[in-house]
């Protein structure tokens, strides 16, 4: 039981105490403090529901590779997510983020059910698209004409050149070089071409002169739904800079390919990809089972071929 006279005298004590407690602990201390919690929390790697990352930022990806995508999704079932993505909270939506880099895995981690591996960073509109655009230059596998969209898209949103030279580590000099090819093109027009890995500048500049021809730009336009019928994004390219010339384009466009379609099991992860053309049928796996499948090729084909033998002599 509390003794009489005990809580006046440490009432009286208070202010003496909080003194004393402020000479030990300067001002700003608790700020610096609270500041460095938040830091270590923004470090600390988090798993994310996949539903709640959402799409944000400038489009930098102007065509997707089927392919690696599937071999992006084998590496992480197989071996696990290895490199976190970077998300910001959504201010309007609690609980909600937004995607800075690493949407390919996002995407993948989403097919496959499993929670994302995130650093959270609480970022401005214009500190997202610098840590975008500085995180995709990094990887080095941009194209010239994503590069340049996505200098102009950062340009259409009233961003300055020194942002626009920032977020993609390139000097003022070739921002005005980019912004010349990528103004000249919407992104949906774009899409339709591809990535073009195999075409610069000065192909992108020609093709951006010719369209300023109304007459010209309107036959293009009104041919880019044949577009699909050409294989590889640098062939679209050329088919539609010959449109806009009225050069003979390098490789002619033929009946239009059969669309390649996906294999998954019955947890419905992806197991292979099939896709047939002119020249053949075409199977793509990745990871320990096409090792496996590669070694027991010639049985299984051999064992296919006598069934289909068999169903042929039957019909």
């Amino acid at each position: 039981m509390a003794r009489k006279g005990i809580l006046s005298t440490d009432a009286k004590a208070t202010p003496a105490r909080r003194n004393a407690a402020e000479r030990l602990m300067p001002r700003g201390t608790v700020g610096a403090l609270q500041s460095s919690l938040s830091k270590l929390q923004e470090n600390a790697v988090q798993d994310i529901d996949p539903a709640l990352i959402h799409d944000a930022g400038v489009a930098d990806r102007l065509g997707t590779d089927e392919t690696a995508d599937d071999s992006l999704r084998e590496s992480l079932r197989v071996y696990g997510q290895q490199v976190p993505v970077l998300v910001r909270p959504r201010a309007d939506q609690p609980g909600h983020f937004d995607i800075v880099y690493g949407r390919r895995r996002v995407i993948a981690l989403r097919e496959l059910g499993q929670a994302v591996k995130a650093m959270v960073r609480h970022l401005d509109d214009k500190a997202l698209v610098l840590a975008q655009g500085q995180e995709n230059t990094a990887r080095q596998d941009l194209s010239f004409i994503e590069k340049a969209s996505f200098a102009a898209q950062l340009d259409a949103l009233d961003y300055d050149r020194q942002t626009v030279a920032d977020a993609l580590s390139i000097d003022l000099p070739m921002v005005s070089r980019m912004l010349k090819v990528g103004r000249a093109f919407d992104v949906e027009f774009l899409r339709q071409i591809g990535s073009a890995p195999g075409i610069g500048r000065e192909r992108w500049l020609k093709l951006a002169e010719a369209m300023q021809n109304e007459t010209l730009r309107e036959r293009v336009e009104a041919r880019m739904e044949t577009l699909a019928y050409v294989d590889g994004s640098d062939a679209r390219f050329e088919q539609v800079l010959a449109w806009a010339t009225g050069a003979k384009a390098p490789k002619e466009t033929k009946a239009p390919p059969l669309p390649s379609r996906k294999i998954t099991g019955p947890d419905g992860i992806p197991l292979a990809r099939i896709k047939r053309s002119d020249k053949g049928l075409t199977m793509t796996t990745t990871g320990d089972f096409a090792l496996w499948l590669d070694s027991h090729a010639e049985a299984l084909v051999k064992e296919l071929h006598d069934r289909w033998k068999k169903d042929r002599s039957e019909d």
